[in-house]
């Protein structure tokens, strides 16, 4: 609400200074377009008297004269004609005075006999007449009455010839009058047209702002929701974390609460993610109805959930209102036809008693949460002495986005032993990440994290790159091996992922055949059809594409005949127990038939002792890897561990 009346406040400013600034140059346009038709209406004066002494000349005074210069004087007819002329126009008003004049500026004839008050001969005006021009202006100033002096030349009607200069002055006030009529008549079309030109602008000036305003908060709105549930996102929910903490300096107090569904991941699998998206909609719809109209729900992430309860600072209170929303919360939901109960742990700290900053609530209500997962009641609250070390997932993701940047992970490799030679062909890149406080942590640790978020795409676009760049350096050093980089589920959701694999085996001027892929089985299940493709497109360029984790996932046959692949590796979990367990020989044995039969290489995971690699020798097996030859490990200690490892490994049994 505060938000909204900031932004019509805003806007409202916005336009009043928008509709200022367009009144200005429209006021300047219309002062300029007046001050026009003003010097225009006097310009249509001194036309309109030009004009009239024309008539006057032409009429009245030329016939009166009988062609001899002024300066030989007036006859007694040419006089008494001038003046019967001249007494009929002063009379009727159409003239105000008339003298001729010598050009040499003498008097000839004055309509009142007087010779005083004349334009002096030197006058550039006289001398404009003198020479045949003709000088007409309005004389007169406001208070006055304004009058049209004429200054042409006399012409003779009988010769045609120049006799002398006429002064003609005309009343200017009926002129004037039509002029400013017609002056008004245009000033006032002006008006209304500018006018409608600022109202028009004012229009637009008010839509566009109320447009920009609309699209400001939609683009808000965006930048802080979750697009799937509506909810809050993050960064509005660390903003509503913030302003809480600067309440509680305030002496105010709450609760931070982190809510995390409980096997989420098995509805993906086995519903698909449009009923996954479905179920977060309802959980979000859920948790809205059932908290306090002040209380936050965001959605951070994947199906992690964030509620913010101010004024909740009573334990017992708090619990028996989140329990209530966890009641709630599990009402049985129908999914693609599968009636579905909805089950979630809720961690709760407080503050600022538990923490004064965002990290540490979200950590201890990340530590609360983690109990519930793992005790019998799913709302904890965070009790200091009982609660597990452990870094929040949002904390995590900032500090692992960092880590990119900071270039803090390194790859460690585990060698891929050909059990026919005992030659490294191909390593496997593993990642890990030297946390610059928690120490060097394993994929487990942080993994998660990056494939719920999407620093799972820059974080296989570093280990692509890095894992090239340490071929180049091995190759360098005489080592043949091949590198094999996994990728996540996430990686095969999109198409642009076969491209970015190309872009960067350009870039670090690697052979396609030299990379090899390996997808874990159940990440072709995701999305069959795009994983398919991606796969397929990976394999078209060259590389070589190994499934991994073979036997614990869902691949069909159906699947293993449409892709192309090179390598099945078979899950540890049936690998440990090959001495002790028929069944998982019998797995074992199928699977690597069944890897020969379609044309692939079949690779062993988890091989800890000598007993299960003679085991695997003898039953055809191609490839093996781990502890009982080497841990993963920076490549140079990989190179100086398989060297000299040339001969087969159980060369007396095989076959």
């Amino acid at each position: 609400m505060v938000t909204d009346r900031r932004r019509r406040r805003g806007s409202s400013r916005l336009l009043a200074i928008y509709a200022a600034a367009s009144l200005v140059p429209v006021s300047i346009l219309g002062a300029v377009l007046v001050q026009d038709y003003r010097a225009s209406g006097l310009e249509r004066g001194r036309d309109q008297g030009r004009a009239q002494a024309a008539v006057i000349a032409e009429m009245a005074i030329a016939p009166a004269l009988s062609g001899l210069p002024l300066s030989e004087g007036l006859s007694s007819d040419e006089y008494s004609r001038l003046r019967s002329a001249t007494d009929l126009s002063v009379f009727s008003g159409s003239v105000s005075h008339l003298r001729l004049r010598t050009f040499r500026g003498l008097v000839a004839f004055s309509d009142d006999g007087a010779e005083e008050d004349v334009v002096p001969a030197e006058d550039p005006a006289f001398q404009v007449a003198a020479a045949g021009g003709t000088d007409v202006r309005i004389i007169g100033g406001e208070g006055d009455t304004r009058t049209i002096r004429v200054l042409q030349p006399v012409i003779s009607a009988s010769t045609g010839q120049w006799t002398g200069v006429l002064e003609l002055y005309l009343p200017y006030d009926a002129i004037a009058a039509g002029v400013q009529a017609e002056t008004n008549r245009a000033i006032l079309r002006l008006g209304a047209g500018l006018g409608g030109l600022y109202a028009v602008l004012a229009l637009i000036s008010w839509w566009t702002t109320r447009s920009l305003r609309r699209h400001a908060a939609a683009h808000e709105h965006l930048a802080l929701h979750d697009p799937l549930t509506g909810l809050p996102n993050r960064e509005l929910f660390r903003r509503t974390v913030e302003r809480a903490l600067v309440s509680a300096h305030r002496g105010e107090s709450g609760a931070l609460v982190l809510i995390d569904l409980d096997h989420f991941k098995e509805v993906n699998d086995t519903l698909g993610h449009p009923a996954g998206d479905e179920l977060l909609r309802v959980v979000g719809h859920r948790l809205a109805d059932a908290l306090r109209t002040d209380d936050t729900v965001a959605r951070l992430g994947g199906d992690e959930f964030g509620l913010v309860l101010p004024g909740s600072s009573d334990p017992a209170e708090t619990v028996a209102l989140l329990t209530r929303v966890r009641e709630a919360l599990s009402q049985v939901v129908v999914l693609d036809g599968v009636a579905l109960t909805v089950q979630a742990s809720f961690g709760v700290c407080f503050y600022p008693g538990d923490a004064v900053t965002l990290e540490g609530l979200l950590r201890h209500a990340d530590a609360a949460m983690y109990q519930g997962k793992h005790g019998p009641t799913g709302v904890v609250v965070y009790e200091p002495t009982t609660a597990r070390p452990a870094a929040h997932g949002l904390v995590l993701q900032r500090e692992l986005h960092d880590a990119l940047e900071r270039d803090e992970l390194v790859l460690h490799y585990q060698p891929k032993i050909d059990l026919a030679t005992g030659r490294t062909g191909c390593v496997e890149a593993l990642v890990r990440w030297q946390h610059p406080v928690r120490g060097l942590l394993p994929p487990a640790e942080f993994l998660p994290v990056a494939e719920r978020s999407e620093l799972i795409d820059a974080l296989t676009s570093w280990v692509l790159r890095r894992a090239l760049a340490d071929y180049a350096a091995w190759t360098a050093a005489g080592h043949d091996w091949t590198v094999a980089v996994n990728v996540s589920a996430r990686n095969l959701a999109s198409l642009d992922f076969a491209d970015l694999v190309a872009q960067i085996l350009d870039e670090s001027g690697v052979r396609p055949e030299r990379l090899q892929i390996e997808v874990t089985e159940t990440a072709l299940t995701f999305d069959t059809e795009i994983a398919e493709g991606v796969v397929n497109a990976l394999a078209a360029q060259g590389i070589s594409i190994a499934i991994d984790d073979f036997g614990v996932g869902y691949t069909s046959l159906s699947q293993l005949r449409t892709l192309t692949v090179a390598e099945l590796k078979i899950d540890r979990e049936f690998v440990l127990g090959l001495t002790d367990n028929e069944h998982d020989r019998a797995i074992v044995r199928s699977v690597i038939d069944l890897g020969h039969n379609l044309g692939c290489r079949v690779t062993a995971e988890g091989v800890e002792t000598q007993q299960i690699a003679d085991w695997l020798v003898a039953a055809g097996c191609d490839l093996a890897q781990g502890y009982l030859w080497l841990r993963p490990a920076p490549w140079p200690e990989v190179a100086s561990l398989a060297t000299g490892r040339e001969e087969p490994m159980v060369s007396s049994t095989r076959g």
